[in-house]
């Protein structure tokens, strides 16, 4: 009886480790509509994304989660006197989404998901930085799926000589972006999806 008890809790255990939610452990994003950008370049010397940058997200469901991220961007940051990141986008080819199945990435480059036939590219462009207690909080308008929000999450941001390094951990709320692909009845996939940026930069050419 006792060995019946042990199985059936630890069946329990796993099922509800399976079914935990990575976004509560990050911190969600503020999201508001797009703000105005200045079109002219911020003051600065401009630092651009060199390989080995990052971006990657999680997503889960409720029997588990998928680890997924973007192959090809672009983009810069611009720093100012004092070596501080004042403004920057990146430019992500769509296209290049990768994902943990070959056959989650083909539904996720589908209108489901991030219609990439129709939307090849999202863009992240900086609003604002500000200094906080715990490092940064960097604002942008995210452009993803034809729909432009305004996204606020902590980051850390900080020069090295001539490396310039941006990372950040996040949630936001995938259907704030017309992504509302439900999937199966049994096994409904969760709104927050939470981003990862690991970024550095050397002085652009």
């Amino acid at each position: 009886m006792k060995a019946a008890t042990l199985i059936i809790s630890s069946v329990f255990a796993a099922a509800l480790v399976s079914c935990e939610n990575p976004a509560d452990q990050t911190t969600d994003a503020t999201t508001t509509e797009a703000v105005e950008t200045n079109e002219a370049p911020a003051e600065g010397t401009s630092y651009a994304l060199a390989d080995g940058s990052t971006i990657s997200f999680v997503g889960s469901k409720v029997t588990g989660k998928h680890d997924g991220g973007f192959n090809e961007f672009t983009g810069s940051f611009t720093v100012d006197e004092n070596g501080e990141v004042t403004g920057g986008g990146i430019v992500i080819d769509m296209d290049s989404t990768w994902s943990d199945a070959d056959k989650l990435t083909e539904h996720l480059k589908s209108e489901d998901f991030f219609h990439v036939a129709e939307h090849p590219e999202s863009k992240f462009t900086v609003t604002g930085v500000e200094k906080t207690d715990e490092g940064h909080s960097i604002s942008g308008n995210l452009l993803l799926r034809g729909v432009e929000k305004n996204i606020t999450f902590p980051a850390t941001a900080s020069k090295d000589g001539d490396v310039v390094k941006v990372t950040a951990e996040f949630d936001i709320k995938r259907k704030d972006w017309g992504i509302v692909y439900a999937g199966k009845a049994d096994d409904l996939i969760r709104d927050e999806v939470v981003i990862k940026f690991d970024l550095t930069a050397t002085p652009a050419s």
